[in-house]
Parts: C-alpha cells; sequence; structure tokens
C-alpha cells in the first residue's frame, strides 16, 4: 500500500532541491476574460457571425444585408467594429450596442 506524502514534507522537499512551485497559482483557474463570457461587435469575428445562424439572424435584424455582401469573406477575422470605419453611416454605434445587448443574452458555444 502506498503512503500519502504530507504536503509539508512535499513543499520542503521541492524547495530545497530549488524547485518553485506556486500551489495558489496551480489551483485556481485563470479569470475568463469578456470575450469569452458573450459574444460582442468588438471581440466576435464575422466568420463566426457567418457561421451561427442565431448570430447572423440578430445582425441582420439590425444591419441587414451587411453580412450578405459580396466581399464579406474577405472581412471574416475582421469584427462589426472593425468593418464599421469603411460604412459608420450604415454601421451606427446604436446598431452595434442594440446588437451587443442581444449577444449578451447568449452564451458562447464552443
Amino acid at each position: 500500500m502506498r503512503k500519502a506524502i504530507p504536503t509539508a514534507v512535499l513543499a520542503a522537499a521541492l524547495l530545497t532541491t530549488g524547485m518553485c512551485f506556486d500551489v495558489a497559482s496551480a489551483q485556481t483557474p485563470p479569470p475568463a476574460t469578456a470575450s469569452a463570457e458573450h459574444y460582442s461587435t468588438s471581440t466576435t469575428d464575422i466568420g463566426t457571425l457567418l457561421d451561427d445562424p442565431t448570430l447572423h439572424a440578430i445582425v441582420d435584424k439590425y444591419l441587414p444585408g451587411v453580412l450578405s455582401g459580396d466581399q464579406i469573406d474577405m472581412a471574416r477575422s475582421m469584427t462589426l467594429k472593425d468593418i464599421q470605419q469603411f460604412g459608420p453611416d450604415r454601421i451606427s454605434d446604436k446598431a452595434l450596442a442594440q446588437i451587443d445587448a442581444e449577444f449578451a443574452k447568449l452564451p458562447v458555444r464552443k
């Protein structure tokens, strides 16, 4: 039968051998980022919006036709906020805020 090594003995052994181990950081997962918690017009890429029917429908509700343009595939790695500069009259801050409000209600699918 194996004997359990007491934590204090293990910590002392690691310290005397010159190894450093931060127990607190090993047990605590890193905090989740805002972009990992929900979709956003400033962090979610257009490719994700194109590929997800629910997200696509939300964008179409506030920005009809923006995701249907002939050249939208070239912007798959960009965000709606990124492409706003190319059509600020068509992609307004108000529309992006409305989209963000709806995105905030959805869990991120992995």
